[in-house]
């Protein structure tokens, strides 16, 4: 099985050229780089979810009130 070389490749874009037109061309290569951008663009969004997952899993889980703080005004009072 062979490669595909620049001849090939060149046929290829002419035959496709001739199918669809030129403005329909343009109209898919804008489609694509739409398509490429808002995958990466979810990726992004993704990884960013995760990233906060991982933080809010790393504190220790409290079970129970928080205990009031050393300079608390309710701990002065009692």
């Amino acid at each position: 099985m062979g490669s595909l070389g620049v001849p090939e490749i060149l046929i290829i874009a002419l035959v496709a050229l001739l199918l669809f037109g030129a403005g329909r061309i343009a109209d898919i290569g804008k489609g694509l780089g739409q398509g490429i951008k808002n995958f990466k663009q979810g990726l992004r969004e993704a990884d960013e979810m995760d990233n906060e997952d991982t933080a809010k899993t790393d504190k220790p889980a409290r079970f129970g009130p928080t205990p009031p703080a050393e300079g608390d005004a309710k701990t002065k009072q009692a």
